[in-house]
């Protein structure tokens, strides 16, 4: 994917700041929009992460969007203009206010300690409230403008937490097959792209766990831009995934260390490496997928907090030469009783679960029964339409 982005984000740079200039002089700009990330936190700490764009009006996604609209979406993602210098108020809800400044991409952080906690949504979510309050004075300020930043509190009785990668683990993406990825990537939104089959089951599945409250977290570790946090954030609703924090990369970061692997792993590393410690209490299983490096960072978070994984599943991009690294690597693993299993399908991963009474043997049958379901559907549907034609 990072030359297609590069050349992408190239485009889009230059272009960025003489449109926004041109745009904001003759009264043009888009309206605005606060982006808020899905994150998460403890009981005494809140993590709040979202962005000040302009609104490039892509809208829902529909299974008959033309490729060519799927496109034009994918270059307003990459070509959107960030607002740097704004201000922002944060505002929980024991109803204290915390004033944060955009940086110059645009994006907004801050770590904040609650007084009071209210009842979470859908189990261990906390909205947080986020609202513009000053723009730099070139440009109109809207009015009303606000937000609402889902933060993830795991419940005190949940049994693990489960750390996922996205492309090739959950969404299908062709990360070895960089012709087939750029066809899925660029021309396919998030109701055309398919999830690995039986994903969804799974994963709902060990949200359930085994005292059948669905309050296990989910953690989704990529190093995809932020640019898609909409297709993908859409992709896990639409598909029934369990929804979770999405923890990406700046695309100006992705596309400098386009070509350095181990920009990818001091990524991911970074993140789960915060999750584990800001919850030292909880276990957590991994998954993740033979493409890249994730045998490779698994086996390090196993080292750096022993006896704090569970389980490891790496789904096999069925690549003798990557299959032989998590045989390895899975073989150094057992040493410190840990399990790294490299399985072919999600099936495979859930009756081994099962067994290692992280969930219900009774949900296997549902699991094999969406894998089904999902094996009827064709890969790439516009493709079997173009070569019918």
């Amino acid at each position: 994917m990072a030359p297609l982005l590069n050349k992408l984000g190239d485009w889009a740079e230059k272009a960025d700041d003489l449109i926004l200039r041109a745009r904001t002089r003759l009264g043009l700009l888009d309206p605005l929009q606060i982006v808020s990330y899905r994150s998460y936190g403890t009981p005494t700490r809140l993590y709040v992460k979202g962005r000040l764009l302009t609104d490039k009006g892509i809208g829902e996604p529909d299974p008959s969007d033309s490729r060519w609209h799927n496109l034009l979406n994918m270059y307003r993602r990459f070509e959107s203009n960030e607002i740097a210098g704004a201000q922002l108020l944060v505002r929980p809800a024991d109803g204290s206010e915390h004033v944060v400044v955009t940086d110059e991409e645009g994006y907004f952080s801050l770590n904040l300690e609650p007084a009071t906690l209210p009842e979470p949504v859908d189990f261990m979510w906390y909205p947080v409230e986020v609202l513009l309050q000053g723009l730099p004075a070139h440009l109109t300020m809207p009015s009303g403008l606000a937000s609402q930043a889902p933060v993830l509190i795991p419940p005190a009785d949940a049994e693990y937490g489960i750390i996922s990668d996205l492309d090739d683990t959950v969404i299908q993406t062709s990360a070895t097959d960089i012709l087939r990825m750029a066809r899925t990537v660029l021309l396919r939104n998030a109701r055309s792209r398919l999830p690995f089959k039986g994903v969804a089951e799974f994963y709902r599945a060990l949200q359930l766990g085994r005292n059948g409250k669905r309050n296990n977290p989910f953690f989704y570790v990529s190093s995809s831009p932020w640019n898609l946090y909409d297709l993908l954030e859409d992709f896990l609703t639409l598909n029934q995934i369990p929804p979770g924090p999405l923890l990406l990369r700046d695309f100006a970061v992705v596309r400098k260390s386009a070509q350095d692997t181990s920009e990818h792993h001091g990524h991911k590393l970074k993140e789960i490496d915060n999750i584990l410690l800001t919850y030292p209490k909880l276990q957590f299983v991994l998954i993740g997928d033979s493409g890249q490096e994730d045998a490779n960072i698994y086996r390090e978070v196993v080292r750096k907090h022993p006896g704090r994984i569970l389980a490891i599943y790496i789904r096999d991009v069925l690549r003798p030469d990557r299959a032989a690294l998590v045989e390895k690597v899975s073989e150094e693993l057992r040493g410190d009783k840990v399990e790294m299993l490299l399985v072919q399908d999600t099936v495979q991963a859930a009756e081994h679960a099962a067994k290692a009474g992280l969930i219900f043997t009774e949900a296997i049958p549902a699991v094999e029964e969406e894998k089904e379901k999902d094996e009827s559907t064709p890969e790439d549907p516009g493709e079997a339409q173009e070569q019918g034609a």
